[in-house]
């Protein structure tokens, strides 16, 4: 596949991915390489990484604990001390080697330490590659609220290794075919049905492709987010709250990103057929489609009371105001949307139906 430019890195693709790696670490002379990890991806990826990386530069490995109750600013305390225990200095590199967990935390942790350092992205989950790992994005959760501390900060590079992917279960899979999904719905009515189509996500390849560059098209004319890369968030502003409360809910089964943004993206959808336009048989098919591959998650009156609680958090809002992506179609978002209240019941009510 060829290699996709932004304003300041490339993104490459498996074997070539290896060959731009190996080319700038030559050329940048590194003092020292860092590769951050969890025990997943140390187990299951850094072999597979490690055997195709030349370099004499003095390599170590970083672990953190998996999963994103971990995705916290004491984790970057423990990864800060463990640098510096290290020797690691301004010309030091940290190869991110993991999901979006590991992508956004460890670019927070590269771009605050000694006031930055040079980070790349190895997204090895497929969320990460078509979504977390793309667009500077960095930042760790603050309790149960999700990523409201980083910064937006370019990696050297990104490096796409499909490989990597048959380390996932399929549950893992299906949390990133989520955001594909929202991909399509957001801009693309075409790559919607193109992956409304797929009976496997096993051969995702071309779809990847497609999906890194719509990302990348947004971001290239938004890079802050102050206006078109907010339509990025479509499902986010209630699914981040039904991941947030789940996340922070002991007797709840934590929900993946994905699934949670599965949620949203029908609430939102339902909230797009009330205020902007978007016709009843869309919002039945984005219903369908995403029931047709995601659990349907109950939700008790005292749940849904938790969850919009939770709204007032969300990084888009501004001056007291919630506002949210929403859908005049099927391929066309509009953004800065202000939702009344009395139609988040019937939204979670439609969801249930």
């Amino acid at each position: 596949m060829e290699s996709i430019l932004t304003d300041s890195y490339a993104i490459y693709f498996d074997t070539r991915a290896y060959l731009a790696l190996n080319e700038l670490v030559k050329a940048k002379n590194y003092s020292k390489i860092f590769i951050l990890v969890d025990e997943n991806t140390h187990r299951d990826c850094l072999p597979l990484f490690l055997s195709s990386v030349e370099t004499t530069t003095d390599l170590e490995i970083i672990e953190m604990e998996a999963g994103e109750t971990h995705k916290t600013i004491e984790t970057c305390v423990q990864i800060w001390h463990a640098l510096s225990e290290l020797d690691a200095d301004r010309k030091s590199l940290l190869i991110n080697l993991g999901g979006g967990v590991v992508t956004d935390l460890g670019g927070f942790i590269a771009s605050t330490f000694k006031r930055g350092i040079d980070f790349i992205n190895v997204p090895t989950s497929l969320l990460a590659m078509v979504d977390a790992s793309i667009g500077g994005k960095t930042g760790v959760d603050l309790g149960p609220l999700k990523n409201q501390i980083g910064v937006i900060n370019q990696p050297e590079m990104v490096l796409v290794v499909v490989d990597f992917l048959k380390t996932l279960n399929k549950r893992q899979q299906s949390s990133g075919f989520a955001e594909m999904l929202k991909h399509g719905l957001i801009t693309n009515e075409g790559y919607w049905s193109e992956l409304k189509g797929l009976t496997s996500i096993e051969t995702l390849h071309p779809q990847i492709y497609t999906s890194i560059q719509i990302k990348n098209t947004i971001v290239l004319q938004d890079p802050t987010e102050q206006n078109l890369r907010k339509v990025l968030n479509f499902g986010h502003t209630l699914g981040h709250a039904i991941e947030s409360y789940f996340l922070e809910m002991d007797e709840k089964n934590a929900l993946l990103h994905g699934e949670a943004i599965a949620v949203g993206m029908i609430l939102e959808a339902f909230l797009s057929f009330k205020l902007t336009g978007l016709g009843k048989h869309q919002l039945e098919d984005i219903k369908h489609t995403i029931l047709e591959r995601y659990k349907k998650v109950s939700f008790k009156e005292q749940d849904i009371k938790a969850i919009l609680q939770l709204l007032k958090f969300d990084k888009k809002n501004s001056h007291g105001q919630v506002n949210f992506v929403l859908l005049k179609r099927i391929g066309e978002a509009v953004i800065d949307q202000q939702v009344p209240s009395n139609l988040f019941d019937e939204a979670f009510a439609y969801y249930e139906e």
